[in-house]
């Protein structure tokens, strides 16, 4: 006891001393971001008051404006330029010039950094929801949890823990370089480019130019023509909190345009994120393949939510329909497709629907609403399709939920949250991803039943499953082809940003977050060094020295053998004749040289 006292009241003096510091406030730099002209303060100039009515259809790259407005009240924003591709190459020029710069940053800069964006989000979070909520029709609840927290976790996690998953990593060195001292080091790629979706347009920022910038990057960011105006507001957020630290200008850029932009971008990057539909990810592909720029592809997906037997109905039902209607159901990690077990299915359609039905849709900055608008103009068209095949095809509409008052002008951007049951997979409502506020609920049987419906679909980005053994659920989740899988929650995944995100089949591949996003930020360089320099020196040994030995090859043969054989005694003997070979070879090489000296 005398012994371990000391270490005790150690520890404990030491865990006080930790204690005592978290109670100091840290000294961080406040930001200054102008915001005046993106407050809606009923002071509008005539300009930007009217109500904005878009073209139908797809927006040409001949555009050389991006218009931008309200998709729940249809007021004009604004609009930014459709940059060309000369315009794009010379943003990603000035970004190279920059982080040459910026490559040689210390952890602690970038640390700043991330804690100066970290205070002014905290402090600015209303500010933040609201642009995003008038960009996007996402409701200011929607808006907290899709931008903000996932946002502060992600900043959270890379202060913790990004500089010790970007230091050199140490291996093991094998059995034939002993000698050797190996390890893995991460260096910046360069540019990071970034073509980045419309319906989280601050965390879509975020998530890939955080990483990038701590990792020594530096990136430029397309944002999608459905955000510009949110996303070039954001950016404001970014380039101060580089000017506090110091960093170099154009490190971070934000550009707009149509898919001409887009292309120009691939083309000019070291690597690529992409965040939106398959069809367009392959064309990103080819466009990659022609300058071999790595990309990471998030698809979307098709995502399962399975409900078991034993499964608490009534605290499941409430996640269901998060699950479906966080941001008007334009979530890629969203669930839409609802396998639910044969007795409870009753139960579980009651229960959704007594929620689903007490929900009202409307412009959330105009009322107390729980849904928000469809962010892209005739999607509201397109779910009603998927709706109204599921009914052809003999499915039920068992309930929806109520609209608000919403502007005549803005009516095609507001679909009800709606239950449907009776679905099957013959149905485009169960294959194709919706991304709305659609339940479409099924019955299965068996446990193996709810697996082979989960993996019968293009896509594989994540899954949940609900039951009252976790075991049981762990083993369905494990059959499930899927890159991120929750079990009793819904994407409780993205909150722990430690954890890669992405998935597979139609959703991509890559990841992004975690260590495996972090790094892959990174051009991963191996390195192997003597362990004992100048000591021990890697030396060719004599017989396969040039030009090679007679008996070269068996030296070769046996050297295998004493350092991979299976049995200690082969080892024991082969090792023997190795050192026979090289006695009589140095032997025969000093009988040689002593013949030249007579």
């Amino acid at each position: 006891m005398a012994f371990w006292w000391p270490l005790i009241v150690l520890a404990f003096a030491y865990a006080i001393c930790r204690f005592l510091l978290m109670l100091i406030p840290p000294n961080v730099p406040s930001i200054e971001v102008d915001a005046s002209d993106v407050l809606d303060d009923g002071n509008q100039t005539q300009e930007n008051s009217f109500i904005y009515v878009p073209p139908r259809g797809r927006t040409a790259q001949s555009e050389t404006k991006v218009q931008c407005y309200e998709p729940a009240t249809m007021k004009y924003l604004g609009y930014y330029p459709a940059l060309t591709t000369d315009e794009v190459k010379e943003r990603v020029s000035l970004a190279r010039k920059a982080q040459k710069t910026w490559a040689k940053s210390s952890f602690k800069q970038r640390r700043l950094f991330l804690r100066i964006l970290l205070k002014y989000i905290i402090e600015h979070q209303d500010l933040i929801c609201e642009i995003s909520s008038r960009d996007t029709g996402k409701t200011m609840v929607d808006a907290s949890l899709g931008e903000i927290m996932t946002t502060c976790e992600k900043i959270t996690w890379l202060l913790s823990e990004g500089e010790r998953w970007l230091k050199p990593e140490y291996r093991s060195c094998g059995r034939s370089t002993i000698h050797k001292r190996s390890k893995v080091e991460f260096h910046p790629l360069g540019v990071v480019g970034a073509i980045v979706s419309w319906n989280y347009p601050f965390h879509n920022i975020f998530n890939p130019m955080l990483a990038a910038v701590f990792s020594g990057n530096g990136i430029v960011i397309k944002v999608s023509e459905h955000a510009s105006w949110s996303g070039c507001f954001y950016f404001r957020i970014i380039q101060s909190a580089l000017a506090a630290v110091g960093a170099p200008e154009n490190l971070v850029d934000v550009i707009t345009g149509f898919s001409e932009t887009g292309e120009a971008l691939v083309s000019s990057v070291d690597k690529l994120i992409f965040v939106g539909s398959p069809g367009v990810g392959k064309m990103i592909m080819r466009n990659a393949a022609d300058t071999l720029t790595p990309v990471t592809l998030e698809l979307g997906g098709k995502d399962a939510f399975i409900v078991c037997e034993d499964a608490d109905v009534e605290h499941v039902a409430q996640i269901a329909v998060r699950a479906v209607l966080q941001s008007s159901g334009q979530n890629c990690a969203g669930a839409e497709r609802f396998y639910v077990h044969k007795d409870i299915y009753s139960s579980f359609v009651n229960q959704v629907s007594k929620i689903v039905k007490s929900v009202s849709s409307g412009p959330p900055l105009a009322g107390k609403y729980d849904m928000g608008a469809i962010c892209m103009q005739e999607h509201s068209e397109r779910l009603q399709n998927l709706v109204n095949d599921a009914l052809d095809k003999g499915a039920k509409l068992v309930v929806r939920g109520s609209f608000g008052h919403i502007g005549e002008d803005a009516v095609d951007h507001f679909f009800p949250p709606t239950v449907i049951e009776n679905v099957n997979h013959t149905m485009k409502l169960m294959q194709e991803e919706a991304f709305g506020p659609i339940m479409p609920i099924m019955k299965f049987s068996t446990d193996e039943e709810a697996v082979k419906l989960a993996n019968d679909s293009k896509y594989g980005l994540g899954c949940a499953v609900f039951s009252g053994s976790q075991r049981r659920a762990r083993e369905i989740t494990s059959q499930i082809q899927c890159g991120v899988a929750a079990i009793n929650d819904f994407a409780s995944n993205y909150m722990c940003q430690s954890l890669p995100f992405g998935g597979v089949k139609d959703s991509g591949f890559g990841r992004f977050a975690g260590v495996e996003g972090l790094r892959a930020c990174c051009l991963v360089k191996s390195v192997v060094e003597d362990r004992w320099w100048p000591y021990i020196k890697t030396k060719i040994p004599k017989p396969i020295q040039y030009p090679i030995g007679e008996n070269g090859f068996e030296f070769q043969e046996s050297l295998v053998e004493a350092l991979y054989g299976l049995n200690i005694w082969d080892r024991l003997r082969a090792l023997v004749t190795v050192l026979k070979i090289l006695t009589d070879q140095n032997n025969h090489a000093g009988t040689t040289g002593k013949r030249k000296d007579d």
